[in-house]
C-alpha cells in the first residue's frame, strides 16, 4: 500500500498543536510590535487593509483546500462502490465456466473479497494493511490462473473468455485505482502556505490590536482554535480511515457482495 509508514493522522495532530501554539505566539508578537510602534508614534490600525487582504487570502486557501479534500473523499467512496460492482459482476460470470471448475474459483473469490475487506479494516495499522494487500495480489494471480484454465476446458461455452476475463481485469484494475487514490493529496507547499498565512494573519491581528487597552484572551484563543481545527479537519478528510473521519461505512457494499457469495 502506498501510504507512508508514519501515520498521517499523528502528523496532523502534531501539526495542529504546532499551528495552535504558533498562532498564539504570533498574536503576542504582533501585539508587542504594535506597542513598540505606538511608542514611536505610529498608528497600528493603518495596517487594516493589509490585514484584510491576508485574511481574505487565508480564507480562500482554506476554502479551496477543504473543497479539494472533500472531493477526493467523495471519490474514494465512489471507488469503493465501483470495486463492489466489479467484483459482483465478475463473480456472476463464473456461472459461464464448466460446473466442475466453479467451486474452486468461487472459493478463491471469497478469499479475495475477505482479503480486500481486511486490508481496510486493519488501518491505521499501515504495516498490517500492506501485508494484507500483498495477499490480495497473490489471490488475484490465483483467480486469473483458474479462470484462464476454466475457459480453456473443452466444451466451454463460446465467448466465455471474452466475458469473464475482461470482468476480472476490471475487478483487478479498480484496486490499483484505489491505491493510487491514497497518493493523491495537495503538494506539501500548500499546507506550508496555509500555516504561513495563518501565522501572518495572527501577526497582523496582534499588531492591530496593540491600541486596545485590554487584551482579549478569549478572542485570541478562539481565533487559534477555529483556524487550527479547520486545518486539522482538512488533514483528516485527506487521510480517511487514519483519523476521526472514516469511510468504513461504505465498505458495507463490499460486505453485501461477500454475503451474496453462497
Amino acid at each position: 500500500m502506498t501510504i507512508d509508514l508514519i501515520n498521517p493522522a499523528l502528523i496532523g495532530g502534531g501539526l495542529a498543536v504546532f499551528m495552535f501554539l504558533g498562532i498564539l505566539l504570533f498574536l503576542a508578537l504582533g501585539r508587542r510590535l504594535g506597542r513598540l510602534a505606538i511608542g514611536r508614534g505610529a498608528d497600528p490600525t493603518t495596517v487594516g487593509s493589509l490585514e484584510t487582504a491576508v485574511f481574505a487570502l487565508l480564507g480562500l486557501l482554506i476554502a479551496f483546500t477543504f473543497a479539494g479534500a472533500l472531493s477526493r473523499f467523495d471519490g474514494r467512496r465512489a471507488q469503493a462502490v465501483e470495486e463492489a460492482n466489479a467484483i459482483g459482476t465478475a463473480y456472476l460470470r463464473v456461472d459461464l465456466v464448466p460446473a466442475a471448475a466453479q467451486p474452486k474459483l468461487r472459493e478463491a473469490f471469497r478469499k479475495y473479497v475477505d482479503s480486500r475487506l481486511a486490508t481496510y479494516r486493519k488501518l491505521p495499522d499501515i504495516v498490517a494493511a500492506r501485508a494484507e494487500l500483498e495477499r490480495s495480489r497473490v489471490l488475484q494471480g490465483e483467480i486469473w490462473e483458474q479462470a484462464v484454465a476454466a475457459t480453456a476446458i473443452t466444451g466451454v461455452r463460446p465467448g466465455t473468455d471474452l466475458l469473464l476475463l475482461p470482468a476480472l481485469n476490471q475487478m483487478f484494475d479498480i484496486t490499483v485505482v484505489r491505491i493510487v487514490a491514497t497518493r493523491m493529496h495537495p503538494p506539501l507547499v500548500i499546507y506550508a502556505m496555509l500555516i504561513g498565512l495563518a501565522f501572518a494573519a495572527a501577526l497582523l491581528a496582534g499588531y492591530q490590536s496593540a491600541g486596545e487597552k485590554v487584551q482579549s484572551r478569549v478572542r485570541q484563543i478562539g481565533f487559534a482554535v477555529i483556524v487550527t481545527f479547520t486545518f486539522y479537519v482538512i488533514l483528516d478528510i485527506e487521510y480517511p480511515r487514519l483519523g476521526f473521519v472514516r469511510i468504513d461505512a461504505i465498505d458495507e457494499v463490499l460486505m453485501d457482495v461477500r454475503a451474496g457469495m453462497k
